[in-house]
């Protein structure tokens, strides 16, 4: 585990999947990240590339060829990633296309990954390098499961998410059975820019959203106000989810989503899919801010 500190924050990082597993206050005992607990859901926050859900069928077609390539990737989990890079307020992760990952994703690839902590924030940075002679094709995606409650004199129900902007927006119902995108859409937010959290909101999985105007979400305490915000500006689509009935709530900002029910499974025709041509650089970065006021 690789840890950065500063005056207010501290983070862990686990080199395995680079998977962001702490955010807690240096003054006092507050913990702001999902504990992973494997009896409910064994993960913190799971870096998704180069998809993003599932592939119809598991198998994604390109250029004729049928790949295997995992749900959310082969980042999370990966032993392969390396620390690249550590300074005092910065860590650098990075994998690199190898023999076995070509034989399940086909391109030549550098995937880099960068946690940096200012001030009251953690900024995490996904970087990819085309590598190859040819574009390659990807999705990314954040994963981070936040601890809800934080604190004892709280239930679930006192917490919601507040966007930064009125919204009137539809969340696209998965195929739960397969975890692939329907045209089923079910309303959410209608003239309002708040959600209320409840143990029953995701019995039908994820909320899935392609048309919001914010940018950013805050994750608040009716009883302890602005928990910490998710500011997401590169990334046009937002996921929430948790497993029912559990006390954490996942605020995901991707690029690209599952694979639709109905879709030819051409992977370079995927919805929301980004096309990176050769020896060219893409860049995506979220940040996730707390409120300074529990950190003292």
């Amino acid at each position: 585990m690789y840890t950065l500190q500063n005056k207010s924050l501290k983070i862990a990082v686990n080199p395995v999947g680079a998977e962001l597993s702490e955010i807690s206050a240096v003054q006092n005992t507050n913990q702001f990240m999902w504990n992973a607990n494997p009896d409910v859901w064994g993960s913190f926050a799971p870096n998704l590339f180069p998809v993003i859900g599932a592939i119809k069928n598991n198998s994604a077609i390109i250029d004729g060829e049928h790949y295997a390539v995992p749900r959310h990737g082969f980042v999370r989990h990966n032993t392969d990633i390396i620390l690249e890079e550590q300074t005092e307020s910065k860590l650098v992760f990075s994998l690199l296309y190898n023999t076995d990952l070509l034989k399940i994703y086909p391109f030549k690839f550098k995937f880099t990954i960068q946690f940096e902590l200012i001030e009251y924030a953690v900024k995490v940075t996904h970087i990819v390098e085309n590598l190859d002679d040819k574009p390659i094709y990807f999705s990314i995606g954040g994963h981070p499961a936040f601890k809800c409650p934080v604190f004892e004199n709280e239930t679930y129900t006192d917490y919601y998410l507040e966007f930064d902007t009125e919204e009137n927006s539809e969340s696209y119902a998965l195929n739960t059975a397969l975890g692939l995108i329907t045209d089923r859409t079910f309303p959410v937010i209608s003239e309002a820019n708040t959600i209320s959290l409840h143990y029953d909101l995701f019995t039908e999985d994820a909320l899935v959203f392609k048309d919001l105007k914010s940018k950013k979400v805050a994750l608040k305490s009716r009883k302890n106000g602005t928990i910490l915000t998710v500011d997401f500006p590169d990334f046009p689509y937002l996921g929430i989810w948790a497993k029912p009935k559990a006390d954490y709530v996942c605020i995901e900002p991707w690029l690209g989503v599952a694979d639709h029910e109905h879709h030819n499974q051409d992977f370079k025709t995927k919805e929301g899919i980004i096309m990176l041509p050769t020896k060219q650089t893409f860049k995506a970065a979220y940040t996730i801010e707390i409120d300074p006021k529990h950190l003292v």
